[in-house]
């Protein structure tokens, strides 16, 4: 069990070494929080499953199991919120980013995000009247 917990802690703490590296190299914040949310909500996964084969004690397993849920559950919703945000206050795109699909579909006066479903439901009602 020592090897895995020193495997497990190993490739933990290489993931979060390359989340910190990719918060220097992405051009902009959507890139950062993609690679930031992925590579440390799996490398915190690691680093917790590796402690608790390292001290294989059910109540600390009990602990990193729920630990790792809740940060597996609450790290991507937390990314998702933050990009949402920096992209509603027009947080500049990077300039190779080839497509935005949500331009003109935010409504700034009523604080809504139309999706193409919405419009066409919305088309459909004004050819019906």
């Amino acid at each position: 069990m020592i090897v895995v917990s020193y495997l497990c802690m190993i490739i933990g703490s290489l993931l979060v070494l390359l989340a910190s590296i990719g918060i220097l190299r992405m051009p902009d914040v959507f890139m950062r929080a993609s690679v930031v949310t992925k590579a440390a909500t799996l490398g915190s996964g690691f680093l917790l499953a590796g402690t608790a084969f390292y001290f294989n004690e059910l109540t600390i397993t009990v602990k990193a199991i729920a630990i790792i849920f809740f940060v597996f559950v609450t790290g991507p919703v937390g990314a998702h919120l933050l990009g949402r945000a920096a992209y509603f206050t027009r947080d500049k795109l990077w300039k190779g980013t080839v497509k935005d699909e949500l331009k003109g579909m935010y409504d700034r006066q009523e604080h809504y995000l139309h999706s193409e479903r919405t419009e066409k439901k919305k088309e459909e009602e004004k050819d019906k009247q």
